[in-house]
């Protein structure tokens, strides 16, 4: 026997879906405003005020990651910030991301997302250390890290280093290890002056916000003291996107939702290690 939905009821219903539609709509709003915020920093070209120190000299930067596809999932806003203006960017990958036996796989993919990603593949470096084999649980010696961080930024003239914060955004042991290196590094062999900056993890919501997120990233990094803290927009994010898809191993369905819905993809917040 069919029910018969009362005014009441329908009237309930109506203002259910009224409201449902109100969210989705306020969504595809905010998306679209932030997308094109993004779209508007690349095409007039805006400076954020890092490594903008009033002097033309293009910096020689080093960035430290655990993995293949760290660069990629994490840290394309500032790869593409910095080689959009010209500084040197060398990527130094701590292993070859053996966890599941494809470290020779993924050590090519790295190569490949590097062009992509605008990096020359002489400045690329992936080592495979014995004692330096990815995977949860296995536990970097951070002493070992530190001297081989020291080596290459003597290699290569390095001044200035980007890597993870202390949780290593998705809290890996390895991003917290290389984080320790480099620390290590700036405690014990570091000129005093010798720049160091960390990629701000963020909570689970502002990480799964996708473009959304570059409007508190906005605001968090001017509430700290003039900087200390830069907010840097992806301005090629379908390039980020493009660089992951080379990762041909990790491409499976929910690294291409993350790489789509993660804030990291639209913007880097870096903060200066003390």
């Amino acid at each position: 026997m069919l029910r018969k939905f009362s005014w009441k009821e329908t009237k309930k219903r109506g203002s259910s879906l009224m409201a449902w539609l109100l969210v989705i709509t306020a969504f595809v709003v905010i998306w679209i405003a932030s997308l094109c915020k993004i779209f508007h920093a690349s095409v007039s070209s805006s400076r954020s005020a890092f490594l903008n120190d009033g002097t033309p000299q293009k910096k020689n930067i080093l960035l430290v990651i655990a993995h293949p596809d760290d660069e990629s999932m994490f840290f394309s806003p500032t790869m593409n910030f910095l080689t959009s203006r010209g500084h040197k960017l060398y990527i130094l990958c701590m292993s070859i991301g053996n966890a599941d036996g494809m470290g020779t796989m993924r050590r090519e993919e790295l190569y490949k997302a590097s062009t992509v990603l605008k990096v020359p593949l002489n400045q690329v470096k992936i080592l495979d250390h014995p004692d330096l084999q990815d995977g949860f649980g296995k536990v970097w010696d951070h002493k070992l890290l530190a001297g081989i961080i020291e080596l290459e930024i003597s290699s290569h003239g390095i001044d200035l280093i980007i890597t993870f914060d202390s949780y290593g955004v998705s809290g890996h042991c390895n991003h917290r290890d290389v984080h320790n290196g480099v620390r290590g590094f700036l405690h014990n062999k570091a000129p005093q002056s010798f720049e160091a900056w960390e990629l701000v993890s963020t909570n689970i919501l502002r990480k799964y916000s996708g473009p959304f997120d570059i409007w508190l990233s906005s605001m968090f990094s001017k509430e700290h003291p003039s900087g200390m803290m830069h907010c840097l927009l992806n301005e090629r994010p379908r390039q980020s996107y493009l660089a992951m898809a080379q990762h041909a191993s990790q491409w499976v369905w929910f690294r291409k939702l993350f790489v789509t819905f993660s804030s990291y993809t639209y913007v880097n917040t870096l903060k200066r290690i003390n």
